[in-house]
């Protein structure tokens, strides 16, 4: 049965390869990426082998430690990518669970990540080659991590999976779990200056994690080359009896899961409540602006976009405050302004099926695109003034308030304008309504990078008038490029929000049933 489990895991890896071109593309282009990480990781495992076994110990430990919380908390955050071998799909059959679980490891390894890895810990044997019996004890204590990281990874899945048919998780955690992964570059800064800052630091965090499951096996190859076999078996029987605890906690989750398998959950709601489509005017416009802003609010697919503007600011103010330099925390407020322009560039896909609304209802084009601007505009545009006003005054350069004014305000509505045009144009697959952020349907990667950057080029083309201006006023320091900056942008923005809905709606009014047929493909 576990032989059968990973033939499955094979088979269907194959055929999804075989029904996509670009999942093929895409798994070539994520093995040469692995194999140059893993290539890196080897040369560097080869060359730390001549280093103080102490520096080997903290180097391994620590990054053994990563590794395998990486294979825990990457699951959190990807929740919403559906897994091959989902232990959901197993309720029908009488499966053995010891066979499951062995046949569920094995085939969470069949892949770039679980190979990267198996090989990258049993390469770690090349750092102790000088110490026979730490490099043996490696090699071991290697496979047994894999299977921990697996075992883990697999525990954490199967945890989440019974709730991961509430909608309230879901929301929750798609928005939550994007903080880390957006603050990474301060987090990983932080650690580095704390290395830096203490010589002794790695040391210490070594003797830590070296204590806890995240990196008691790595710690017990570098025991047994300081003579300290005590202390070795201590590590090693931390390892195997957490490998232990989680498994048995993953066939407890797993056996629940199997009894009672995830549903979708639904809420009720008390009537009289409209919210946005009780405040906004009885328009058609009005009422795609409703719709609009209440996606905003409650779609984790939109919400967790709005999330990312003030953590920018936080990781443009984290570097500047490292290379003693706040220039470019100071165009905050323009890059808010790009970003939120573009975020409707795909709004009929992110509409799927309930498009069909739209065409049914008889909402012409032109109220389609006002109301969706509109939406977008009633909280972008408090954010950009913000996130433009406060870092000038915080950075002391309060002369510069009209020359990024005016760059936000024409990037903002410039960027508006165009992405009613693209959103009419051109669709593409994206994460299902209910599903994570994350998530990118196999087969679209190139239409979607290939739609956003010329739709960037082109946002940049267009609102080139303000940007010129803008480096004529830093250049000349003069205050009057900085007011014809506030006053293009504004003109030009504001004309070209208007060509853009236009435009939008007659584009949305001559392809509304392709639209439609374009966006139920990806269901």
């Amino acid at each position: 049965m576990v032989a059968e489990l990973v033939r499955l895991k094979l088979t269907l890896l194959r055929n999804s390869l075989r029904r996509s071109t670009g999942q093929l593309i895409g798994l070539i282009l994520g093995g040469l990426y692995g194999l140059g990480i893993l290539g890196f990781l080897v040369v560097g495992l080869v060359l730390l082998g001549a280093a103080d076994p102490e520096f080997i110990r903290s180097v391994l430990v620590i990054g053994g430690s990563a590794a395998v919380l990486g294979w825990v908390v990457i699951p959190v955050a990807a929740a919403g990518i559906d897994m091959t071998l989902d232990p959901a799909r197993f309720v029908t059959y009488a499966v053995p669970m010891r066979q499951l679980l062995a046949g569920l490891t094995l085939g969470g390894l069949i892949g770039v990540p679980g190979a990267v890895t198996l090989v990258a810990a049993l390469a770690q044997a090349l750092s102790w080659i000088r110490y026979p019996a730490a490099a043996i004890a490696a090699l071991g204590c290697g496979l047994l991590a894999v299977v921990l990281c697996v075992v883990a990874s697999r525990l954490v899945t199967t945890a989440i999976s019974s709730l991961a048919g509430t909608r309230k998780f879901r929301d929750v955690s798609g928005i939550v779990t994007i903080i880390p992964l957006v603050l990474l570059g301060p987090i990983i800064g932080g650690i580095t200056a704390g290395f830096q800052g203490s010589p002794g630091f790695a040391a210490v965090l070594a003797d830590i994690l070296a204590w806890t499951p995240l990196g008691a096996l790595w710690a017990v190859p570098a025991d047994v080359a300081l003579g300290h076999p005590v202390q070795a078996l201590l590590h090693l029987g931390i390892g195997v009896a957490s490998i232990g605890v989680f498994a048995w906690l993953w066939s407890v989750t797993l056996a629940r899961a199997l009894v009672t398998p995830a549903y979708h959950a639904v809420t009720k709601k008390g009537a009289g409540h409209l919210g946005w489509f009780g405040r906004l005017p009885g328009t058609p416009a009005g009422a795609v602006a409703a719709r609009a802003l209440t996606y905003w609010m409650r779609d984790p697919r939109y919400s967790a976009s709005l999330l990312t503007v003030p953590l920018i600011a936080v990781v443009l103010y984290f570097a500047g405050s490292q290379a003693d330099s706040f220039t470019a925390f100071s165009f905050v407020g323009p890059i808010t302004a790009f970003l939120l322009a573009w975020s409707i560039s795909a709004d009929v896909a992110y509409d799927n099926t309930a498009f069909w609304l739209h065409l049914s209802t008889g909402v012409s084009g032109r109220a389609d695109r006002a109301g969706r601007a509109a939406g977008l505009l009633i909280f972008s545009i408090p954010l950009a003034l913000a996130f433009t006003v406060v870092p000038v005054l915080l950075t002391g350069n309060p002369q510069d308030l009209p020359a990024m004014l005016g760059l936000s305000a024409g990037l903002l509505l410039t960027g508006t304008g165009l992405s009613c045009v693209v959103s009419a144009r051109y669709t593409y697959n994206v994460p299902l309504p209910g599903e994570s952020p994350f998530k990118t349907p196999p087969g679209t990667s190139f239409a979607m990078f290939g739609i956003q950057f010329v739709g960037w080029l082109v946002l940049l083309v267009l609102a080139l008038p303000e940007i010129i201006l803008t480096v004529l006023y830093f250049v000349t320091g003069d205050p009057l490029f900085g007011w014809l900056t506030l006053l293009v942008g504004m003109i030009l923005g504001a004309g070209a929000l208007v060509v853009g809905v236009r435009t939008g709606g007659r584009w949305y009014d001559s392809r509304g049933p392709e639209l439609l047929s374009a966006v139920s493909v990806n269901k």
